[in-house]
Order: structure tokens, then sequence, then C-alpha cells
């Protein structure tokens, strides 16, 4: 078939070949530069022979990055992430809306610090829950410090204890402000009863990291543990816990 419209000379030309140098170019995607495969090979060879205490936090974000961004220089997110928040704790515990303010973070890489932050939680609950609370007390503060210390706003949780003290639920019982948090002594003693608790801990944090109990908090131990007595539950503990360590209101002598 011949085209009038075109020169004589390339009437007999096929049309695709005249289609494809209309056609709107489409962008291939291409392997990231050999500069940037080598920094990761080099980072996944230093965390897989020395684990995470051999990098420090930056890197340990970038290996993180790379797994939402394969293509890209993680290296300026991850530095942008750590100015944002302080620190790796801090950046994987940051609220999904915050982490996606920071220049570089989308959705998919704010979903991806988020999951690594619940896979964080879940291992450290399993070391702890249906285990008695006396031989495994380190795992508790552990357990504690990964869940609560790095949060930006107040959070309250119980423990609860059977008669053998081995933990058979944590649940969190209300979230607060930047330096409160509304809790209930009432609510804290029916579930106990629910539950079938023998004995309960406290434990909230106080995000400006100083675990020192304000008179607030005093009273609201004191109120929990009169309501818990009167029905035969005991107080253990009650754990404030700061960015780097706690205060045991029984080792206080507060209890």
């Amino acid at each position: 078939m011949t085209h009038p419209s075109r020169p004589s000379e390339f009437r007999e030309m096929p049309q695709w070949l005249f289609d494809l140098d209309e056609a709107r170019p489409v962008a291939m995607p291409s392997r990231p530069p050999s500069y940037l495969r080598d920094h990761r090979k080099l980072l996944e060879e230093r965390f897989f022979s020395g684990g995470a205490q051999a990098m420090p936090d930056f890197e340990l974000l970038e290996l993180i990055l790379y797994r939402a961004l394969p293509r890209a220089d993680v290296k300026p997110i991850a530095a942008a992430l750590i100015a944002a928040f302080g620190d790796y704790n801090r950046v994987i515990s940051a609220p999904l809306a915050r982490l996606t303010e920071v220049e570089g973070v989308d959705l998919p890489v704010a979903q991806e610090l988020k999951i690594v932050e619940a896979a964080a939680h879940r291992l450290a609950r399993a070391r702890v829950m249906q285990r008695p609370v006396i031989s495994s007390w380190q795992a508790v503060l552990d357990y504690c410090h990964t869940t609560m210390s790095h949060r930006e706003t107040e959070t309250f949780r119980v423990l609860y204890l059977d008669r053998k003290n081995t933990l058979i639920a944590d649940e969190e019982q209300g979230k607060g402000t930047v330096d409160h948090v509304p809790v209930y002594p009432r609510e804290v003693v029916k579930r106990a009863l629910e539950l079938n608790a023998s004995a309960i801990i406290l434990v909230h944090n106080h995000p400006s990291g100083d675990p020192t109990p304000s008179e607030a908090d005093v009273t609201m131990t004191n109120q929990i543990r009169d309501a818990a007595e009167a029905l035969d539950i005991q107080l253990h503990d009650h754990l404030i816990i700061g960015k780097s360590t706690e205060l045991s209101f029984r080792g206080a002598g507060y209890l």
C-alpha cells in the first residue's frame, strides 16, 4: 500500500517505521550505577559478617531503605531521617505521617520502616509472653524499652500476671500527650478480674527521657494499688521508661 502524503521515495517503506519515529520514548528501568551497587554490597557484607552492632545507625537505615528504593542513592535520605529524629530507634518509631514529611521518604519507604518496627516489637514480646516475670525480668525491661522508650507521647500499658507470676497479657490502656496520659484505676482492675490475673505491673513512658515520677504518677499508682488490693490483686511494680533507663517504683521506694 502506498501513502500519497509521503514523499515518493518513502512511499514503499512500511508504516511501522514511521510509527516508531512518532512514538513517545518509553523510560526503561536501569540498573543503579556501579558505585551504588558496590556500596550496597559492602554494607551487606559488613552486616552479615559483623551484625548490626558493626554498623552506625545511618548505615543500618540505608540497608532498610534499599528494600524500598533499590536503584536510588539512599545515603541522603538516611542522613535526613537521622537529622529529623535523632537516631535509628526514633526513626523507625516515628509516626507514619511524620516520616513522610522528610524529603525523599514516600509512603512505601515509610511503610517499610514501620514493618521493621513491628517486627522488632513482635520479637521482643515473644521473649516475655507466657513466661515467669521473675526469671525473665531483663527481657521484660528490654521489651518495654523497645516498645515505649522512643515514643513522642505518653503511653500507659498494663502487664497482667497469673498466680505463678507468668505474663498472660500485655495491653495498652491509653495514649496521651507529651507529658500526660489518662489512666482509669477502675478499668485497670476490671480488666485484671476479666483475665483472672493475680498481679499487675504498670508501665508508662516519659518522652522527655527522664523517668523521674511526677506527683500525678505517684497519686495514680497509689489509687490503682488500693483498688487492686481491695480485690486481692497485687501491684508488683510501676515502671517509668525513659530514653535509656527506667525507674522502678518498688526499687525506688515508692511502693
